[in-house]
């Protein structure tokens, strides 16, 4: 097993990552815990990508992976660009990258996400266990000249702690991007809740063959609401203490 604490870096990722209003903005504020506020739009965010090969990572291997969440307020990445975010799925078909990021406090399920590239259109789709969840529909350009970087910061829960983690990133976007429909395929499957309005309203969005970013190695305690009560106080040092940096 991967050591939780440690860094990794991954490179020249295909990346499909874009955010929406959700078709039932309560039940995707309701995925929130307490500690953290939802943004008032209750922007949805997703990103779904493929690393092809394990010469593009310091660690993980050649893997898939599908995150998905909820867009908060008042907890922006650096830079104020970017707002945080609360992880509600992740989704990867590594055994590697699973136990690191579970470790993590991230959701993490077993599934895979393919990503088909024919005559100008994307198509990106997630598996849960072997049943398509989700499937994104994009026309897409080439890479020019222009890049896109910056940071995310993402937020997880273990041992009764929110943890947080800044996450920096460089990307090529293609242009033209437009997206042309998003499916969520399984009505009764818990993810269903994410789903977009319909018309679909895209928030932000954009796809690159070649993106990439890095895991840190310490993730941050966020101190909870005073008034909080989803998030149970433990005591100061845990057995997950290493995983820790001061915030």
């Amino acid at each position: 097993m991967l050591d939780p604490a440690a860094p990794h870096l991954v490179v020249n990722s295909r990346t499909l990552f874009f955010g929406w209003l959700p078709a039932d903005p309560d039940a995707v504020a309701a995925l929130v815990p307490a500690g953290l506020r939802p943004s008032a739009d209750r922007l949805v965010f997703m990103n779904q990508y493929v690393v092809d090969d394990e010469s593009q990572t310091s660690g993980f291997g050649a893997y898939s992976l599908t995150y998905l969440g909820v867009a908060l307020a008042g907890v922006d990445a650096p830079g104020g660009m970017n707002p945080g975010g609360w992880w509600t799925d992740y989704v990867t078909c590594s055994a590697r990258v699973r136990a690191y990021a579970a470790a993590r406090g991230a959701p993490a399920v077993v599934g895979r996400t393919r990503i088909e590239h024919h005559d100008g259109e994307i198509v990106a789709e997630t598996e849960i266990d072997g049943v398509p969840v989700i499937r994104a529909r994009c026309q897409v350009g080439e890479t020019g000249r222009a890049i896109s970087s910056g940071h995310h910061r993402y937020f997880t829960a273990r041992d009764g702690q929110l943890l947080s983690a800044v996450y920096p990133y460089v990307a090529e976007p293609v242009d033209p991007f437009v997206i042309e429909s998003v499916e969520f395929l399984e009505p009764a499957h818990p993810i269903y809740a994410l789903r977009p309005e319909n018309p679909l309203t895209i928030g932000f969005g954009f796809y690159s063959p070649r993106a990439s970013f890095a895991y840190p190695g310490g993730l941050t305690v966020h101190p909870a609401d005073a008034d909080a009560d989803a998030v149970q106080a433990v005591p100061a040092r845990s057995r997950a203490d290493a995983l820790f940096v001061p915030a």
